[in-house]
């Protein structure tokens, strides 16, 4: 699976998309034809709210969380665990057709 990330507003450092990485490629787990993920960091008016924005595409689903919270690696850790639960709804609901 292959995780692209894009800092919109901002220079993200080595920290940051190392953790990105890290959570993200989780997913995989859940979810076996996944293509790519496309993770999107974004700071917002309020220089205390950062925005994650995480899209990928199952077979017949386009999945897509967004969240805001006071640091990117909150943001991050909430989207990709909202992430994990939709997938595997999608992944069930497959399953019953």
């Amino acid at each position: 699976m292959e995780v692209r990330i894009k800092s919109l507003k901002f220079n993200a450092d080595e920290k940051l998309l190392a953790f990105v990485e890290k959570k993200v490629s989780r997913l995989e787990k859940f979810a076996d034809n996944q293509g790519a993920v496309d993770v999107t960091l974004s700071l917002m008016e309020k220089p205390e709210n950062k925005s994650v924005r995480i899209q990928t595409h199952i077979p017949g689903h386009e999945l897509v969380i967004e969240r805001t919270a006071r640091t990117f690696e909150d943001a991050v850790t909430e989207a990709a665990d909202l992430m994990k639960e939709k997938l595997t709804r999608a992944k069930e609901k497959s399953f019953e057709k």
